[in-house]
């Protein structure tokens, strides 16, 4: 078992930064994260205008992967993930998408037991815990914060980045460099406040290379679906990016016409909003897999 504590982050995804662990290929890691205030936050009177911005967003590692050589693709199975007993959340005036309409800013300190997170004594909501952010290096000479989604992964703030998923990611550099951080016990699509229930925790995965094989990444399979995930400034283009990645994937991996595809897309396909508050907001593209293995696809 190895394990990557929760002091060893990085604010940025980039092969600049040295690994913290390196293990062979198909090893479970653990991932200790602190949330995404990186624990600055923690009772109701500190305020995030107070805090050290220049530790947002903290994801944990750089992890290298023995083995994986740029052009191959990461998978990373989502094994576990575990909460704190607390999440915090913080409106901010002027925002996220919502900030022209908050006038005062206030921290709420959401307690978290037996699977609960506890808005007020009486309003309780199940938890679905999911990783904000989560990605490799990009290309050499390349310095994307841990803030910004790309096509590397990074914040993508997608909520079925769960446990029991499995995502692809691609290989630009030696070893991949995975970093993860900001987990949420709860968020909606959109993250439209610019945050969820902000929380701390544990990361169980599973790491294994996948070598000659082509997928639009990143690329989620979770529960039925098969989910193809983009990021761009303007949410149209991403919106388009993720349709246009989810028919690539059909072309090439099932023996679909682009006009059979495009029908199914059409019945089937549900275009979703991960988030709208990053630098670069996420949209997503889900399919069924069970009828994309109807058309010959079969999962790496």
């Amino acid at each position: 078992m190895f394990t990557i504590p929760s002091d060893k982050v990085v604010y940025s995804m980039s092969s600049k930064h040295p690994p913290v662990l390196a293990v062979p290929d198909g090893s479970e890691v653990t991932f200790e994260t602190c949330d995404c205030f990186q624990n600055q936050i923690q009772v109701a009177s500190d305020q995030l205008s107070g805090i050290d911005w220049n530790h947002i967003n903290p994801a944990t590692g750089p992890l290298f992967v023995e083995g994986a050589m740029p052009g191959d693709v990461l998978k990373v199975s989502i094994l576990k993930i575990e909460v704190a007993d607390q999440g915090v959340m913080t409106p901010l005036p002027g925002e996220g998408a919502l900030g022209d309409f908050l006038t005062e800013e206030i921290t709420r300190i959401i307690p978290i037991r037996d699977n609960k997170a506890y808005f007020t004594d009486s309003l309780l909501f199940d938890i679905s815990p999911m990783i904000g952010v989560i990605g490799t290096a990009p290309s050499q000479g390349e310095d994307i914060s841990t803030g910004t989604p790309d096509a590397h992964g990074g914040n993508m703030d997608t909520k079925r980045i769960v446990e029991g998923s499995v995502l692809y990611l691609p290989v630009h550099v030696e070893g991949a460099l995975l970093s993860m951080g900001d987990l949420h016990a709860l968020m909606a699509d959109g993250e439209v406040l610019f945050c969820g229930l902000e929380t701390a925790g544990r990361v169980h995965v599973r790491v294994d290379v996948i070598k000659g094989v082509e997928l639009p990444l990143p690329l989620l399979v979770e529960g039925d679906d098969v989910i193809t995930i983009a990021s761009s400034e303007l949410l149209d283009d991403a919106a388009l990016d993720a349709t246009h990645q989810m028919m690539r994937l059909m072309l090439k991996h099932t023996t679909l016409s682009a006009e059979e595809a495009g029908m199914l897309m059409s019945l089937k396909g549900e275009l979703r909003i991960s988030q709208i508050v990053d630098p670069k907001k996420t949209a997503r593209m889900e399919f069924p897999l069970a009828l994309l293995k109807k058309y010959g696809f079969r999962l790496p």
